[in-house]
């Protein structure tokens, strides 16, 4: 049953995913609600990581927080959660120490043998869903919400690894040492992802977006080989299965951080992210019309590290992001979405963050012809 929110009074974020030209830019930024506000840690020193994940109430509370104190700046909230909800639902044990640090990864294609074949999402991630719901109604309309979900490569990597790892030679030697073992394991987080995320846009979720933030580590044959096609399958069925269910068909966004931007593109999502490695003006080139004639609408970039560079540097990088990003679009505010090109690191200064955004509004915007 399709629930009753308040009405959404700025659609900027939405009108920029469908590529439609805009005032100026929407402005979110990845891990918004993080270590950088000192009421985010606060609330870090009482509670563990997942317990805030699993609180719906928590979990609103540090969602609205910097849509709080950056009343009209931000353009849309972010669900607090993390992409490891996931793992955690398949019956792997994840702990934050302080980095995420699996108990028992896999080492085999027989470890697979001992999770569960059958996920119940509705049971084991009702809490994110309840989550969207409260903050979607906490919200009352000033801002969409976005709801998201780790990328099955990058899901895999983790589950492998058993966390965070400089060379994923473990995953990757997965991959090269059991192919077909891996693609198994992969269509069975892909099944978990589509299934999360339409759950998601019941609960509330105005856009969402898949987070392949180890894309990079892949070849172009790789990432084509086990990545790209669990990608699609997302998007495709993710929208068919909102069609069915009468749900909203929401834009989609895929960040697939190091990869080729042609072969994210050819992924279908409606916007992709960029790092701060790329020009948008030449990724503007190879992606526009990729997918039925259409242009993709493009998101970021600027490098996370600038906020610690000082209020002339933030406006500097900012005012040369907006002028590349007008230029990738012929001179016009259109199909972007500001960001960075990476999230938002703890050391940086709240202050310097609302800098960035107001530089954003500032520069984004074109003058009235």
């Amino acid at each position: 049953m399709t629930q009753e929110f308040p009405t959404l009074t700025n659609d900027l974020l939405l009108r920029a995913a469908r590529g439609e030209q805009t005032e100026r830019a929407p402005v979110w930024v990845m891990r918004q609600a993080g270590r950088y506000l000192p009421e985010f840690r606060k609330t870090r020193e009482t509670h563990e990581f997942f317990e805030i994940c699993r609180s719906p109430t928590l979990a609103t509370e540090i969602t609205m927080q910097p849509i709080r104190r950056y009343a009209g700046l931000l353009d849309a909230a972010i669900i607090f959660s993390d992409i490891l909800v996931v793992p955690q639902a398949m019956g792997m044990e994840v702990i934050m120490n302080p980095g995420p640090h699996f108990t028992d990864p896999l080492n085999t294609p027989a470890d697979v043998e001992k999770l569960p074949r059958e996920v119940d999402v509705e049971k084991e991630l009702g809490y994110v869903f309840e989550a969207l719901t409260l903050t979607r109604k906490t919200l009352a309309g000033q801002v969409p919400l976005i709801g998201f979900s780790g990328a099955p490569w990058t899901l895999m990597m983790y589950m492998i690894e058993g966390g965070g790892s400089q060379t994923r030679q473990k995953s990757k030697t997965w991959l090269f040492k059991y192919p077909e073992a891996s693609k198994q394991l992969l269509e069975r987080i892909t099944d978990i992802c589509v299934q999360y995320l339409i759950g998601q846009v019941n609960a509330g979720a105005q856009l969402l977006q898949v987070f392949d933030s180890n894309a990079g580590d892949l070849s172009p044959y790789d990432f084509s080989t086990f990545s790209l096609p669990y990608l699609k399958r997302i998007a495709d069925e993710v929208r068919e299965g909102l069609k069915v269910r009468q749900l909203p068909v929401v834009p989609l966004t895929l960040f697939a951080k190091g990869a080729s931007p042609s072969l994210a593109a050819s992924a279908g999502y409606d916007t992709i992210g960029l790092d701060w490695t790329l020009d948008p003006r030449d990724v503007a080139k190879v992606t526009d019309g990729i997918i039925d004639g259409r242009t993709i609408t493009l998101q970021g970039n600027l490098d996370p590290v600038v906020l610690y560079g000082g209020r002339e540097a933030i406006e500097r990088e900012v005012k040369r992001m907006c002028s590349a990003f007008h230029d990738a679009r012929g001179g016009a505010c259109k199909a972007w979405i500001a960001n960075l090109g990476h999230g938002i690191t703890p050391g940086v200064d709240p202050e310097d963050m609302k800098f960035f955004l107001e530089c954003v509004h500032k520069y984004s915007a074109l003058p009235s012809s």
